[in-house]
């Protein structure tokens, strides 16, 4: 494979995605920072097909991106390639407002072909290439100049393994034939509506007791406030105001400016500062909840009153044996949640009962939560059965017990 120098001209760029417009996928990985700012600072671009790899400095003088990120988001006949690929593709949304689309994700992939829920990259490539990568420029600052040759050897290695595991893993799926299985996944991973920043939708991501209109109204305000207190500084939400401090303030409102001063989270100078001034603004102005506008309510409980919770136990043990029967990681085929509206007696919009997951798993979910299924341990191997089926395989596995009973009706 041919390794190009960092990229750093608008013209070295354009040779470069020429070439690899013409490619079947392309693996993309990026490196930034994050830590200090709300917008991730994208540092470094590695990019590479089957045939050659390249490093693109993104902070390079008056280099033009717009050929990479055409390649990316507007060319439907190339597929892009990423490992654990959520980030990155947040950071092409960022610049362009669309996300990369043909998909594939390798984490992803593995999950329907191995147990493995959330496999790294270096184990990936220890996995597949027997290699054992150095990990030590992992943390180094990405943003400084100039990059070392450590750094930029580190990172053009995670797209130049991934171009010679990507295929290994698709032949794996074809093999399976569970490829048709990770389409939705794929599809949910490119979901624009996945990175778009909503202000007025980041209450949601809060946890806060209770459903008054009025508090969560109080909520959903001054969470958009925060974020766009957070975006004009570019500094993380957090160093703004904590989400528990602000549930805090949302139950408890302040009645005076002063009074920011004795709530917890805050410092005390928010008494008369004009942050502080803009918070008690934003409160005022809060409108509580329509009824429209209100969440809809999570069911709770279970059908089964207290043994609820023991009903999502067993879901949860039902989906450990399929996921090592078939060999596939738990997490692909159900999420806990959806096994505890399963267990509370929810049917409608729980993933398990749609889809293929329905015929691989989402069946047997049903039959045991209506005692159609049922737990055996057949040949010291605990295994799932239909209710009709375990008295056929206990009788298998211990056949003299026929015989006794059988013996015992002649006397009788």
């Amino acid at each position: 494979m041919k390794i190009h120098k960092l990229i750093t001209t608008s013209d070295a760029l354009a040779d470069l995605c020429s070439r690899l417009s013409k490619a079947e996928f392309v693996c993309v990985d990026t490196e930034f920072m994050r830590e200090s700012t709300y917008w991730p600072e994208l540092c470094l671009i590695q990019i590479a097909d089957a045939n050659e790899a390249a490093a693109i400095d993104p902070k390079a003088p008056d280099l033009d991106l717009s050929p990479l990120l055409d390649l990316l988001v507007d060319n439907e006949d190339v597929l892009k390639i990423f490992h654990a690929g959520g980030q990155d593709v947040e950071i092409i949304y960022n610049l362009t407002g669309k996300t990369p689309h043909p998909i594939f994700d390798t984490q992803i992939a593995m999950m329907a072909i191995s147990q493995s829920e959330q496999i790294g990259y270096s184990n990936l490539v220890e996995s597949w290439l027997g290699l054992v990568i150095d990990k030590g420029a992992r943390f180094t600052d990405w943003s400084r100049r100039p990059l070392t040759e450590r750094q930029i050897e580190y990172a053009i290695g995670d797209v130049t393994h991934l171009s010679k595991i990507f295929p290994k893993i698709l032949k794996r799926l074809i093999k399976t034939g569970r490829g048709q299985w990770l389409d939705a996944e794929m599809e949910r991973l490119a979901d624009p509506d996945n990175y778009r920043n909503d202000a007025q939708s980041a209450w949601l991501k809060i946890k806060a007791a209770g459903r008054n209109p009025a508090m969560l109204g109080r909520l959903r305000a001054i969470a958009a406030w925060r974020e766009y207190e957070a975006q004009d500084k570019n500094i993380p939400r957090g160093r703004i105001a904590r989400d528990e401090t602000l549930a805090d303030i949302a139950s408890h409102p302040p009645k005076t400016q002063a009074d920011l001063a004795k709530v917890r989270g805050l410092s005390t100078g928010w008494k008369d500062n004009d942050i502080g001034k803009r918070l008690m603004q934003t409160l005022a102005d809060a409108q509580p909840l329509s009824e429209a506008e209100m969440p809809p309510k999570t069911p709770r409980g279970a059908p089964l009153g207290k043994e609820g919770a023991l009903v999502a136990d067993l879901l949860k043990l039902l989906l450990k044996i399929r996921a090592r029967e078939i060999d596939v990681a738990a997490r692909l085929l159900a999420r806990s949640d959806d096994l505890e509206l399963l267990a509370a007696g929810v049917r409608k919009g729980v993933s398990v009962l749609e889809g293929w997951r329905y015929g691989v798993f989402g069946r047997d979910a049903l039959d045991l939560v209506e005692g159609k299924l049922a737990f055996a341990v057949v040949n010291g191997r605990l295994k799932m059965t239909h209710v009709d089926e375990l008295h056929g395989d206990m009788r298998e596995a211990n056949p003299e017990a026929p015989a006794v009973e059988q013996e015992a009706g002649e006397e009788e």
